[in-house]
């Protein structure tokens, strides 16, 4: 089922995913197929619906504060850099606390965080708990959908609804900053270009 982005949308939102049911949304970037990222079961229809297994999904979240439902240890590092780039498009990986699920770190120990830069993205995610996975909402090896009919097209069957935000706003995924580690790695980039990163973490002292 399509419905547009609204108050009922929202409320039907929520029911799907405190029933462990998987739905599809307008995220920041593209649309992404969004569950409780605590539930195994729901992660595991995503890896399904899309054709994959082995890597980890993305989280969005509705507020800086649910990091902390993640993050083993909050750390200066990770303060400075959400600081100066959220709400934006940059997934930050940092180190899972042990109750995150494996299907969600793909065994890595780690999770990825975003704050999008969209108001009525952040209020629908806040609508369905404060966060949800996010990995775009498409097939494996297909480019991310931008539309609810491109989302449908991908997904005939299997998604408990579809909620149409309108055409994704960007045409580049959220740029991957691993920061779990003893360095700083660039995992993707996306919207935010390693050289604006060049010159943002130095400024940071990083």
């Amino acid at each position: 089922m399509i419905i547009k982005e609204s108050e009922e949308a929202q409320r039907l939102a929520a029911d799907v995913i405190a029933r462990g049911g998987v739905l599809a949304f307008r995220t920041d970037t593209f649309y992404g197929l969004g569950a409780d990222p605590f539930n195994r079961e729901a992660l595991q229809q995503i890896n399904e619906l899309k054709g994959r297994d082995g890597k980890p999904i993305l989280v969005v979240i509705s507020d800086a504060s649910e990091a902390r439902r993640f993050i083993a240890q909050e750390s200066k590092l990770f303060e400075a850099v959400r600081m100066r780039h959220w709400p934006g498009a940059l997934t930050i990986v940092v180190k899972a606390i042990a109750d995150v699920p494996d299907e969600l770190t793909a065994a890595s120990g780690t999770v990825g965080l975003r704050l999008p830069d969209d108001d009525e993205v952040r209020s629908f995610i806040r609508s369905t708990g404060g966060a949800l996975t996010a990995t775009s909402a498409n097939l494996a090896g297909e480019p991310p959908a931008r539309t609810a009919e491109e989302v449908a097209s991908s997904f005939p069957t299997g998604l408990d609804l579809i909620v149409d935000g309108g055409t994704a706003r960007g045409d580049k995924p959220s740029t991957v900053l691993d920061l779990s580690g003893a360095h700083i790695r660039l995992l993707r980039e996306g919207v935010i270009s390693r050289r604006e990163l060049e010159v943002t973490l130095p400024e940071l002292g990083l």
